[in-house]
């Protein structure tokens, strides 16, 4: 688990990333160069991270949005002046939170307007400036990774699985980290902490800045932090950074991650999920979400994470958003948590949906993409299937692993999946839930 680094939390980190548990799925050393996965996350960091010692003063504008989506309250206007890890100052407003924040040694100015930091904008703001906040926990590891080479359309990834839940009802999160092939800089990283794309690298004296973020919070909703401005601080006016009065400890926004066990025995309302009925899928299995709560012990947010059916996802988010929990206090001060929930459920299937064959499927679809499946992780010419459900607007509402495939293939999909866009199914002239077997090949 970990605590995220945002530029309103540069000066503190706590990110465990239970690595004791994850195992990695590489290509054999035989194939290509191998090289730790904390090296090469060293490396790439390195090269892009903005907010290191000794780094440019840079000042930075950004703008948040959903994309294809302009009256979507995801949105977010981002400004940053920074000197040193020890002088900076930020502001972020968006509809429902914002923040200046100033820090000038150890005086620390903080103006908040709303109760609670949202997930989605604190992971943009995050990679924006830090790149890697689980960085140090990966050096705890010995997991191996081909050494990125090649064409800057390619990557090397590194695979990791993991347990969560409490015994006996587990699920698996997957963690996955890749590098583009050119430089070696992140192309894109999966945790069920922090999940963002890379993209549209630039140069900024002496690194290269992506200046296009992406995140996938949850199915049909794609959020993009664009860098619209990023320049070299001079002739910096002292006033940006002067702290007239610093903000008490117990005034301060921070965010910390506690293990399911810790949480769920902290739950003061948590009835049990009524599972509906499902129209696809297992009727058995277990399901896990992402959570995120505010200072008052209120969840404020939730996220599918993995399902074994993902119709369910939607009923379990609604319900666990009505939970509540004892406030949170880290070294005596309120702090916002995040963790991950995990149900075992139980239902039966009535109306069932429509499968579209593959070809079907491919006809309703108005973008697709294709895999980026890492060398060695199977034989080219190898086709694969995935069964995907679709909405009734024609979005993604999940991907599901029936064929049981490595966790390679099955990422790659997902990854790949996101992007695809669909028409409605029309069913006696109305649109309706749908159901795809897709299927993809190795090259």
């Amino acid at each position: 688990m970990r605590r995220f680094i945002t530029v309103g939390d540069l000066r503190n980190s706590f990110y465990p990333l239970m690595l004791g548990f994850l195992f990695a799925t590489n290509p054999p050393a035989t194939l290509a160069e191998q090289i730790s996965v904390s090296e090469a996350a060293d490396h790439a960091v390195t090269l892009s991270k903005l907010t290191t010692a000794g780094s440019t003063p840079f000042h930075l504008k950004a703008k948040i949005g959903e994309k294809d989506s302009p009256d979507s309250d995801f949105k977010a206007d981002v400004e940053v002046f920074w000197v040193s890890p020890e002088k900076w100052r930020s502001s972020i407003t968006s509809p429902d939170f914002t923040q200046t924040l100033i820090v000038n040694g150890d005086r620390i100015s903080e103006h908040n307007n709303g109760d609670y930091y949202p997930f989605w904008l604190r992971e943009l703001v995050t990679a924006m400036l830090d790149r890697l906040p689980m960085l140090e926990s990966l050096k705890q590891t010995n997991a191996q990774i081909a050494k990125p080479s090649g064409s800057a359309e390619s990557t090397s990834c590194a695979r990791f699985q993991s347990k969560v839940g409490v015994p006996p009802v587990q699920n698996s999160a997957f963690y996955v980290f890749c590098f583009e092939a050119d430089h070696g800089l992140l192309a894109y990283v999966v945790t069920p902490q922090y999940s963002v794309v890379f993209k549209n690298y630039k140069r900024f004296k002496d690194k290269r800045v992506p200046r296009l973020l992406v995140i996938d919070p949850e199915p049909g909703t794609t959020i993009e932090g664009a860098i619209t401005e990023l320049s070299e601080l001079s002739g910096v006016d002292e006033n940006l950074f002067a702290v007239l009065q610093p903000t008490p400890k117990e005034k301060q926004l921070n965010n910390v991650i506690v293990s399911e066990a810790n949480l769920t025995s902290t739950a003061l309302q948590s009835p049990e999920i009524a599972w509906p009925s499902v129209r696809s899928g297992k009727t058995s299995g277990v399901l896990s979400l992402y959570v995120s709560m505010d200072t008052s012990g209120r969840v404020r947010e939730t996220f599918p994470l993995n399902s074994d059916n993902p119709g369910l996802n939607d009923a379990a988010r609604q319900q666990v958003q009505k939970w509540q929990f004892k406030p949170a206090v880290s070294n005596g001060v309120p702090v916002q948590v995040e963790s991950t929930l995990t149900f075992a459920f139980s239902t039966k299937v009535e109306n069932s949906v429509p499968v579209l064959s593959d070809m079907d499927a491919r006809r309703l679809a108005t973008n697709t993409v294709e895999p980026q499946i890492a060398p060695g992780s199977a034989v080219p010419g190898t086709s694969f299937t995935v069964r995907v459900t679709v909405d009734v607007d024609g979005k993604l509402a999940g991907v599901d692993n029936l064929s049981k495939l490595p966790g390679a293939l099955f990422l790659a999909a997902c990854n790949a999946l996101k992007q695809w866009h669909f028409r409605p199914y029309l069913r006696d002239g109305k649109p309706d839930v749908y159901a795809a077997d897709i299927t993809f090949q190795v090259r």
